[in-house]
């Protein structure tokens, strides 16, 4: 536990600053690839320890790489998280902080910086992020109907990339996103495979639920497994610096769109042969509005003005050095009306819920998934225990406090305990501090439900029911 949060906690959290690794002045430029899965739990791989996932490609990144044990996304909903990664803003300063927002033309992307000191960009796949930024690439290949992964031309755009430029690679995935099916692999995972958050309850239908889910993360593990292959065929590896993440967390409940780690501690494995030292892990804090920043770091081309992460390059460098003090979550609308902020430390989570009369309903397709479905009757029947009800329960409580690592589910309130009210009153600052210069202020109106919170069947006021941007 944080035995001290220093006043300056904020401040620290929001200095940008740039920590090169040792240039090199005979090196070129480095390479970039970034690759985004949607929905995917950080829990879910094997490099974070569930060893019933088959996933040779990731284990074979993280051992030649640094695994990261505290990233944390800004938001845990589709589009708003990849407009922030991509703008190194928090959602609600890009336009776009809610699902299906198509992030603004005016909106400055880390992309265009990499494109303007000439690197040649592509990004290939899942999209989500509106007409008005493509031209922020130099290519973009959307994922077609035969492409079910969203990753089938990954490694095509690889191979015909220009040879005379440095190159930036944004490859984005529709794996593990629901809904889900028999027949993803050949050699499916089964029931025996699953490890069950102590969320949900261990039933036959969400142990099924929880394996076709594990399919679609081992045919995205092929994928990784291909570039990582052509990139040695390029013998283009050793300066090529590959990243691997999600987008937000997995899509049940009590995960994806809410600000609990199971929702925004994304799995993060960096990869540069050239400067980076295999096998190594560090615990330092980071946040996805960081990821750009460094990449423009290591690129020695300038942030620009808009953007509000920083450059975690010194952890690449030092697993043990110190990249950031806290980093901030939201959740906002995205299929259900919400409106949650959080801050996070290495050992503390603050949560404020400030529509505290909404229960934490996962997003639709999740209500609609055998595992939610199941919930609803063990709920009905009085079966499920405290901790498994929580996704139907309202009020929730306006302020939520969780000791990482004595309770890391998050599954004990300790913000009424005495000994955590230093802290408790310590987070609660730097969220108000946050909130006040990110200008982080509440809607005047609310915005309705498109679908139902039970059933997750279509409400008739969905086509108009979105909040206009302010």
């Amino acid at each position: 536990m944080d035995k001290i949060l220093l006043p300056l906690l904020l401040a620290f959290s929001l200095i940008g600053t740039v920590h090169r690794l040792d240039a090199d002045d005979a090196r070129p430029r480095p390479n970039f690839v970034l690759i985004i899965a949607d929905d995917l739990g950080c829990d879910d791989t094997g490099p974070y320890g569930n060893r019933g996932i088959r996933t040779p490609s990731l284990d074979r990144l993280a051992a030649s790489g640094l695994t990261f044990a505290n990233a944390v996304l800004t938001c845990s909903s589709c589009s708003p998280s990849r407009s922030s990664i991509i703008t190194c803003r928090y959602p609600h300063n890009t336009g776009a902080e809610q699902l299906h927002w198509p992030l603004p033309k005016e909106q400055t992307t880390f992309v265009e910086l990499l494109k303007g000191a000439g690197y040649w960009t592509a990004a290939a796949g899942k999209w989500h992020l509106g007409k008005d930024v493509e031209d922020r690439f130099d290519l973009v290949k959307h994922a077609g109907r035969n492409n079910p992964s969203g990753c089938g031309e990954w490694v095509q755009v690889l191979k015909d990339r220009p040879q005379d430029k440095p190159f930036f690679l944004w490859l984005a995935a529709f794996d593990p996103h629901r809904d889900y099916a028999a027949g993803t692999i050949s050699e499916p995972h089964s029931a025996d495979d699953v490890t069950v958050p102590p969320y949900l309850p261990d039933t036959p239908e969400v142990r099924k639920d929880l394996a076709f889910y594990y399919d679609e993360i081992n045919r995205l593990d092929g994928f990784v497994g291909q570039v990582l292959d052509e990139l040695d065929r390029q013998k283009a590896a050793d300066n090529t610096v590959m990243l691997f993440m999600t987008d937000n967390g997995r899509p049940f409940p009590r995960c994806k769109t809410t600000v609990y780690d199971s929702g925004v501690r994304t799995p993060l494995i960096v990869r540069w042969p050239a400067k980076i030292k295999p096998r190594t892990s560090t615990r330092s804090l980071v946040s996805s509005i960081d990821i750009g920043v460094t990449i423009l770091d290591l690129a020695g081309v300038k942030p620009a003005a808009s953007m509000q992460g920083q450059s975690f390059a010194a952890v690449l460098a030092d697993p043990a050095a110190q990249s950031r003090t806290a980093a901030f979550s939201e959740h906002n609308w995205h299929d259900f009306e919400a409106r949650s902020r959080s801050v996070r430390t290495e050992s503390l989570k603050y949560i404020r819920n400030e529509y505290p009369d909404l229960p934490n309903t996962p997003p639709a397709d999740a209500v609609r998934s055998p595992t939610f479905q199941t919930m609803r009757k063990l709920r009905d029947a009085g079966k499920l225990t405290p901790e498994q009800i929580v996704c139907f329960n309202k009020p929730l409580p306006a302020e939520e406090l969780y000791d990482l690592e004595s309770d890391p589910h998050e599954l004990v309130n300790v913000a009424g305990q005495a000994k955590y009210q230093k802290d408790l009153e310590s987070l609660r600052a730097a969220l108000d501090r946050w909130k006040a210069e990110t200008k982080d202020d509440a809607p005047a109106a609310r915005t309705p439900d498109e679908f139902d919170r039970e059933a997750g069947t279509p409400l008739p006021n969905r086509q108009g029911g979105r909040r206009p941007r302010r």
